[in-house]
């Protein structure tokens, strides 16, 4: 198997995302830091986002000890998997803590610069912030493009010469997506309830019962809020995304060396293929990055065009390039797997403006919730309940046709539903997800762009900077709040096209623990009586010998199971919320009581006591909704087999893609109708029209930083733990 030149584009596109990171980062710091008092929060902010992650990652990096015993102890032992994937599960895992670090890191020098560049302009402050998002984007591509390619040398070098070569890489590739998901999971998780805590706990008694204003120096809850905007919002996405990035373009890899297993060649640019269109994706989002700017009277509708602007460029400039690259590739019905790819990029951009219509202040959906206020909190909470509910609809419909298209684009619209049909089919849903997340240099940008705003405005504040600041901060935050529920939407539409094209490789992984069992003298029986020859067979012969339909008990209790657990984590994670949330209010008040002088400005906070119940909230309350996403697939595959995991994964997927959209809604809608009240609108600042608002954003925190995000992580999760433990099922189930 010789690797082809026009693979070569992978390592060096992922070389130049890191340089182009590593220079945006270097162009951030040159930036003046501001006032004495604005270098002062923003170290405060710093040191505690630091001391998080430090505490997360030594309680991830025992976990993943434990999980990669486990895998070498079924490699090396029981001969059930590659021994390969104790390594790949490892390398993900600290792929995706790379990405979430310097994500992290990157915002948390970047608040103060952008509230210091907003004294200047609205212009200079939106450039700042949004460059930084930018370091985040870039980092988490070209690390997971690097990744990659390394993987993709390491086991071509190894696997020379065999008959299914490209198969087993591809397979074997995509297990270390299971370190990314995992990784991924403890991040979104916990830093969604650290981040949720110090939120919850600073409204309430701040805003609420002592009214006084958000991101107020006297409150002691600040720093941990601001603290927690970057370990979920910067540090968790940068992990979820990773993870969605290296999760597509695996899949559809596999995909590829499935579909065309008969002709070695085209089989070699089926696998590379999704790189190559993930590269060039590199370049052309660097565009959209520098086409970012803005006026310094800027409306709101402004201010989303600018950012809407590079993200169009982008995807229009990478769905011209997909037909040059496929067409170069010489790939079999190029031109239809092409269309596969634009009808991916289609359905992130509906959904993207979907989620902005109904989350910005500038719609009426949003409006309706802040117009609500005027009779309370309950109907601010129905109607924003009720906007959520209705707001699934476009993602569904929109993932729904994505998913047809994509299908009968790459096999030629042929429904005879035969195996090669049907593989061919599996190829496109897979590229169109790629197609979906191959501008992802710049739409994370513009997801991670919301929290450095958020926080750029707290050290406005706190610094006392005036009020004309204040107003360009609140401008920038408000989009950013936009921003980053259309970037929520956009990674849970990009999850559900993942996890579909991961189901399909579910059935190659079973495939090969199958044929590895014959090799060692185990033979398979179908159920009326034929001997089945796993290495011969399709994938229709496999959903006929597993009875995978659904009059099958076992499907039926899997999808079943699959859409509880969607809820039970969400459950489980709101209710750590309300668990860290109490305690930060109890010390808020407590504080409130005891420090005299706090409340007229003369004494001083306990900012570092807050910011520790956060911390250790998170992580005692982070272990068990993540273990349990582990546990899951693999009880269900042991007790029900293959055909109650197919089941599992169906049904965790619908559940958990409609539940996600809702709660991400929801949250964002709540969050900008406080946002339109604040800005003058309905009685303004302290009014009670404000404090039902606020009602309502508190409880959409969780809805949309916590359990919301989590579960497309979820959803995945339990997809690529089905794959690394096919093996057992076969063998044991």
């Amino acid at each position: 198997m010789k690797i082809p030149v026009v693979f070569w584009l992978v390592p060096i596109a992922s070389v130049v995302a890191l340089a182009m990171a590593w220079y945006f980062f270097r162009q951030m710091r040159k930036e003046d830091e501001g006032t004495p008092r604005m270098i002062e929060i923003a170290e405060y902010v710093r040191k505690g986002a630091m001391a998080y992650l430090r505490q997360q990652y030594k309680v991830v990096t025992i976990v993943f000890i434990v999980l990669a015993v486990v895998f070498a102890f079924m490699a090396y032992v029981l001969k059930v998997q590659n021994p390969w994937v104790p390594f790949a599960f490892l390398t993900g895992g600290l792929f995706s803590g790379l990405a979430g670090f310097f994500g992290m890191k990157t915002a948390t020098y970047a608040s103060a610069r952008t509230a210091n560049a907003a004294r200047k302009s609205l212009n200079s402050g939106l450039k700042v912030a949004f460059r930084s998002g930018a370091v985040m984007g870039l980092v988490v591509v070209g690390l997971g493009l690097l990744d990659i390619a390394i993987w993709f040398l390491v086991l071509s070098y190894f696997y020379q010469g065999s008959s299914m070569a490209l198969v087993t890489i591809t397979t074997t590739m995509l297990t270390f997506g299971m370190g990314a998901s995992t990784q991924a999971l403890f991040a979104r998780v916990g830093g969604g309830i650290y981040t949720k805590a110090a939120d919850v706990g600073a409204d309430l008694v701040g805003k609420v019962e002592a009214n006084i204003p958000e991101d107020d120096p006297r409150n002691p809850a600040t720093i941990a809020d601001n603290v927690g905007d970057n370990v979920g919002d910067v540090a968790g996405m940068g992990a979820d995304l990773y993870e969605s990035y290296c999760g597509s373009i695996l899949s559809t890899a596999a995909l590829g060396a499935t579909a065309f297993a008969m002709n070695i060649d085209m089989q070699l640019k089926a696998v590379v293929a999704p790189m190559i269109i993930a590269s060039v994706g590199i370049f052309l989002s660097l565009i959209g990055i520098f086409t970012v700017r803005t006026k310094e009277d800027a409306t709101m509708r402004d201010l989303l065009r600018s950012l809407g602007l590079g993200t169009n460029v982008s995807a229009c400039l990478i769905a011209i390039a997909t037909f040059v690259i496929l067409y170069l590739l010489q790939i079999e019905n190029w031109l239809g797997v092409s269309f596969s790819v634009v009808s991916g990029l289609v359905a992130g951009v509906v959904i993207g403006q979907a989620t902005e219509y109904y989350t910005s202040h500038s719609y009426r959906p949003t409006q309706k919730i802040s117009e609500a206020s005027k009779t309370g909190p309950a109907t601010v909470i129905i109607q924003g309940i009720g906007t959520g509910m209705i707001s699934t609809m476009i993602p569904v419909v929109t993932i729904s046709a994505a998913i047809m298209l994509s299908y009968l684009f790459a096999n030629g619209f042929d429904l005879s539903m035969n195996a090669a049909s049907i593989s061919m089919g599996l190829y496109g849903i897979g590229i169109a997800a790629v197609g979906m997340l191959s501008t992802l240099g710049i739409t994370l940008a513009t997801d991670a762009y919301g929290p450095i705003a958020d926080n750029a405005g707290g050290n406005a504040e706190m610094s006392e900077l005036g009020e004309e600041v204040r107003h360009r901060t609140d401008a920038l935050d408000a989009l950013g709040n936009t921003t980053a529920a259309t970037g929520k939407g956009f990674a849970i539409g990009s999850a559900a096209l993942t996890a579909l094209a991961l189901l399909a490789s579910y059935v190659e992984e079973i495939k090969i623990a199958m044929v590895r069992a014959v090799e060692e003298g185990q033979s398979f029986v179908d159920a009326a009586g034929n001997v089945f020859n796993p290495a011969t067979a399709n994938m229709l012969d496999y959903m006929n010998y597993f009875q995978v339909n659904l009059m099958n008990p076992k499907v039926l209790v899997g999808a079943f199971i699959g859409g509880m657990a969607a809820f039970l984590f969400c459950g489980l994670t709101m209710g750590a919320v309300g668990r860290a949330a109490q305690s930060m209010v109890e010390e808020v008040r407590r504080q409130f009581r005891e420090i005299k002088g706090i409340l007229e400005g003369k004494g001083t906070p306990d900012y570092g006591r807050c910011v520790e119940i956060s911390t250790r909230s998170a992580q005692k309350e982070m272990v068990f909704p993540s273990l349990l996403a582990i546990a899951i697939p693999i009880v269900v595959g042991m007790l029900l087999g293959v055909a109650g995991v197919m089941g599992l994964l169906v049904g965790g997927l619908t559940a958990g893609f409609t539940l996600a959209v809702f709660m991400a809604n929801a949250g964002g809608a709540w969050d900008n109708a406080k946002k339109m009240v604040e800005e003058g609108n309905f009685g303004g600042k302290g009014s009670e029209c404000h404090k039902a608002t606020i009602v309502g954003d508190t409880v959409g925190d969780p809805f949309k930083d916590t359990s919301g995000p989590s579960l497309n992580i979820l959803i995945k999760l339990m997809s690529m733990v089905s794959i690394v433990m096919a093996g057992l099922v076969v063998a044991f189930s």
